[in-house]
Parts: C-alpha cells; structure tokens; sequence
C-alpha cells in the first residue's frame, strides 16, 4: 500500500503560522472517509498539529482513531480501519476509461448491499418484516455489531478521553429528534466516549440500527447536519484554524439522467447544512465587528455598566479561519459512492485527501495573513488554482 505510507515529517517547517487551537471537522459520508484519511495524512506530514477533531458518522470514527491513538501510530490506525473495511473484494487495478470505472464501481456498490462491509456491518440472517416490532432486527437491513470489534482495535478509548486531542462526535436522539453532542472536554461535563458513541453516530437509518446509551436511542447525526461545525464554533475559546473536510459539494453540474438526479439530490442534502453554518457563522461575525465598534464608542463612565458588560461577554472570542477541503466526486461515480468500498476506490480517495491539502497549501500565504493579523475568513477550494475567500 505504498499510495498511503507516510512521508517524513517536516514540522520545524509547518507551511502555516498555527494558532493555539487547530481543528479537523470531519463530516459524514461512508466509503468517502478515506479522502479524510488522506486530508489527515497530508496535514500530519506538514506539521499541522490538530487539537481538537470533531467528526459525524465515518467522520466520527476517523475522528476517535485520530484523537485516541499517539502521533506516531494514528497513520497506522487508520489506514489498518480503511483497509479493513475495504477488504471484501479484489483489489483490481483499472484502467482510466470511465465506462470500465463506472461498471466496476456499481457492481461493488451493489456487492456491499448484498454482503456488507468487513469489520463495519453485514446483513441480517432474516428480512426485517420477518422479525418481532420493535427489534433491531425489525428496523434496520444490518447488523453493526462488527463495528465495535474494529474500533476496539483501532483505538484506545483511555487515551481518546484523557488525552491532549479534544474529541466531539454527534447523533440525533430517535425519539425527541433533538441533536446530541459528546465532548471529552464539553462545557457542561466531560463525556466518556466508547465505541457505542461512535456507532450512534454513524447508525444511518434504515440500513444500520439505532445504538442505546443511557436509556436513549440514537440515529446517525448526518440526519440533522452533516458537519459539526456548529457545535465547534459555539465552544471556541481562543483563535482557531479550522480544516472544514466536506464529502458532498455543495455546487454541481445539472443531471442529465436519473442516476444523476439521485447523485445531486444527495450532494445537495448533505452539503447543505455545511453552506448555512459558513454563511450564518459570518454574519454573527459581521454583526458582533459593529457591536464591539459601538461598545468602544461609549464614554468611559458607561464601559463599564452591567448591561454593556454582558453585551461584550456575548461576543465571539477570537478570530477563526475555516479552510474548506471538499471532495469532487470523479466522472464515473454515482450516488452509490458513500458505500462503494473497493480497495481501488479507497485508495483513490485518500490520494485525493492527499491533494487537496496541497492544493490548499500552495495559496497558504494569504491564509497566514488572516491568521497573523487576528481575522477572520472562510476559504473555499473550488478549483485546483482558485482559493476562495470570504471574510467577515
């Protein structure tokens, strides 16, 4: 697997000025996780040390290896998770014509609906109708049982809790439809995340089943928002550098047959609430730039009344910079490519990580800028030469 050794580190020459909380978000999207992989590959090879790392779904699994193993093992973890998962057929090399790519991608596709995904799930010995209500069974095509045994694995749950890499993972509770966050450095109480944690994050219905934790049920978090950006821009504290990793673009070209149509409805489902947190996130930013203004505008013997106070207590703290990293899916991809786990394709992903990082990295002279100065700006990668900026 030379495609994901790792390269010598470099970090006396980190290609960006690091502020004092750097973190990965790492969004939902099943066989996509490997460009995640290759995003953290990339970044760790650079000296980018990452300080927090919240993840949904795949991205909550690439999340716990990264936060709980030790710098020099969580490249090894990783690619022993992904070459796990993509071990249940051949590894045959293709040539690059796209009907030949297209053909062999859906016949994997549909041998993971048949059989499942080695270490991850594997379907159900009788169909759900055939089951007693309210049973796993009754509700959910597979069984993720095996999930627990490949995370136990691939992480060490002490270190993940107790360790220098500050984790957050999401799901929704079945039942109230409310968003639920575990945080091992949470403001209202630290969570001891395991691995049903981050199975309940990525319990997609109806194709895996809810996980119970302390008497709730819990879906896959994607079902509500795919990215966990939100949450981590509630609880900033200083100045953060934030590596946005998106598997779904946002932006696409218009379908042109049905299988295109189930392609770009799935992209725009799940970038969606990626574009509203960005957007929303600068307007506050916006907003709290005039507050403050007005604030050190008011004579001094009104500085310091109890209702300015607050006002100023509520502003954001710190600037933050969010570098968008997003998967461009290839011209022989269908909607089947969140569960098209092929060893080929794999790979292919996490070299695409891989470049994305660089690409990001060749225009990082004017993301150091905003780092330097204290502002703050999103940028967005939306083509192998344009870098993208909007500030706020």
């Amino acid at each position: 697997m030379a495609d994901i050794e790792p390269q010598p580190r470099h970090r006396a020459n980190t290609p960006l000025p690091l502020p004092r909380e750097v973190a990965l978000l790492l969004q939902g999207g099943g066989a996509l996780g490997s460009f995640q992989a290759g995003v953290y590959q990339r970044l760790d090879e650079l000296g980018v040390d990452i300080s927090w790392v919240a993840g949904i779904s795949i991205g909550a699994v690439n999340a716990a290896i990264i936060a709980g193993n030790p710098p020099h093992k969580r490249l090894g973890r990783l690619k022993k998770f992904w070459l796990t998962v993509s071990g249940g057929m051949p590894n045959i090399v293709l040539p690059e014509i796209d009907h030949i790519r297209e053909a062999a991608h859906l016949m994997a596709a549909g041998t993971v609906a048949t059989f499942g995904v080695p270490g991850m799930f594997r379907p159900r010995l009788w169909p759900a109708p055939l089951m007693p209500e309210g049973t796993p069974g009754a509700i959910s095509f597979y069984d993720s049982a095996p999930l627990k045994d490949t995370l136990d694995a691939c992480v060490d749950w002490d270190l993940l809790n107790d360790g220098p890499v500050r984790l957050s993972v999401g799901a929704v509770d079945v039942e109230s439809g409310n968003f639920a966050y575990w945080d091992t450095r949470g403001h209202g109480g630290n969570t001891r995340i395991d691995a049903r944690h981050i199975m309940a994050s990525g319990a997609l219905p109806p194709g895996l089943p809810p996980i119970e934790i302390d008497g709730r049920w819990y879906w896959d978090g994607g079902i509500v928002s795919n990215t966990p950006l939100a949450h981590v821009l509630d609880h900033q504290t200083d100045d953060m550098l934030v590596f946005q990793v998106d598997l779904f673009p946002a932006e696409g070209p218009f379908p042109r047959q049905m299988t295109d149509v189930y392609s770009r409805a799935k992209d725009i489902q799940f970038s969606s609430r990626t574009r509203q947190v960005t957007d929303q996130y600068l307007r506050l930013r916006k907003e709290h730039k005039a507050i403050r203004a007005l604030l050190d505008k008011l004579p001094p013997e009104m500085q310091d009344d109890a209702d300015a106070q607050r006002l100023r207590q509520l502003l954001d703290v710190g600037s933050v910079n969010i570098v968008h990293l997003i998967y461009r899916s290839r011209a022989w991809e269908s909607g089947a490519r969140d569960f098209e786990f092929s060893r080929s394709t794999m790979l292919d992903h996490w070299s695409q990580g891989r470049d994305a990082v660089e690409e990001v990295m060749h225009k990082g002279d004017l993301i150091a800028r905003n780092i330097v100065n204290g502002k703050s700006s999103t940028f967005d990668l939306d083509a192998p030469d344009h870098l993208k900026e909007k500030q706020a």
